[in-house]
């Protein structure tokens, strides 16, 4: 298919779309001209039976823009079929997918509550992966789109208190290189964002001062990028908060040799010593696993 110019007129299916970073999201593409499926789960609705995914769309609509509302709970695996379809059914095609749905349950490790894990996992994990799959199954059929997998730098460096939204988006941070490499052939770019924000999420622990910087309309720009057809960018994981942001990477340091590796002391200094060795950075695990056995091979 053709690519289109900019993000006008473009499908985009966006869930976790009516509040704080989705929300900020959902009005920056559609303030590029974008049409979007607005999804949203209806945990709080008003006296006119409408929740936070219906609001976003009022706004859209409000402003001239073009919107749909779906209330589906992304862990339950007919929300995903249902996205597409309704993308489809209105508009005939889906360019772009941003998936922004999350939730958190704070504990300690050794406290959290199994049924709590779990629901974090389904959530973030799968209801990451089931919508970008569906997503991605239209996007490989048109032989162009674009998916942003919205992740966290809890998943690259860990967090205290949320051991499993740290391992739930560590999973999508894989999950979106993956994908990028599976899909590059056919048109389909998949990149992660990791962003700062101001959010429901993350008001209670933001510092006064960060407050007004970590406006979640500052990383609209970059999902808008992310989004746009022209955009050649596949794999990249990408930190962005406020007025900047960092290019993130997995590495592996410089190879030593193992063969003291049985104390504890000596493990210790043979991690030191890979350290001050040269950074390496693979495209796929198994360009990592030949250069390795390479090294080992010599």
């Amino acid at each position: 298919m053709s690519a289109l110019a900019g993000l006008k007129d473009s499908v985009i299916v966006i869930t976790g779309g009516g509040r704080g970073l989705g929300r900020a999201f959902a009005l920056h593409l559609a303030a590029q001209g974008a049409r979007l499926v607005v999804n949203n789960r209806n945990r709080v609705v008003d006296d006119d039976g409408l929740g936070p995914a219906d609001h976003v769309v009022a706004e859209i609509r409000d402003a001239g823009g073009e919107a749909v509302a779906e209330h589906g709970d992304v862990a339950d695996p007919t929300t995903a079929r249902r996205l597409v379809e309704l993308a489809m059914d209105t508009w005939g095609r889906i360019d772009a997918c941003v998936t922004s749905a999350a939730v958190s349950r704070p504990a300690m490790f050794h406290k959290a509550a199994p049924e709590d894990f779990e629901s974090v996992i389904r959530t973030n994990v799968l209801g990451t992966a089931q919508v970008a799959a569906a997503c991605s199954a239209v996007m490989r059929e048109q032989r162009h789109g674009r998916i942003v997998l919205v992740a966290s730098t809890a998943g690259l460096h860990g967090e205290p208190t949320v051991s499993a939204y740290a391992a739930s988006k560590g999973a999508v941070i894989a999950l979106g290189r993956s994908v990028a490499l599976e899909g590059a052939s056919r048109g389909v770019h998949t990149n992660v964002l990791l962003p700062y924000a101001t959010t429901q999420m993350t008001d209670a622990g933001m510092a006064d001062q960060y407050r007004e910087l970590m406006d979640p309309g500052a990383v609209a720009p970059v999902v808008a990028a992310l989004c746009d057809p022209a955009c050649a960018l596949n794999g990249e994981v990408i930190v962005s908060a406020g007025t900047g942001l960092r290019a993130a990477d997995a590495v592996e340091w410089g190879t030593v040799p193992a063969a003291s590796a049985d104390r504890p002391e000596s493990l210790a200094e043979l991690l030191s010593r890979s350290r001050a060795g040269a950074a390496h950075r693979y495209a796929n695990a198994q360009l990592g696993f030949l250069d390795f056995a390479e090294e080992m091979s010599r």
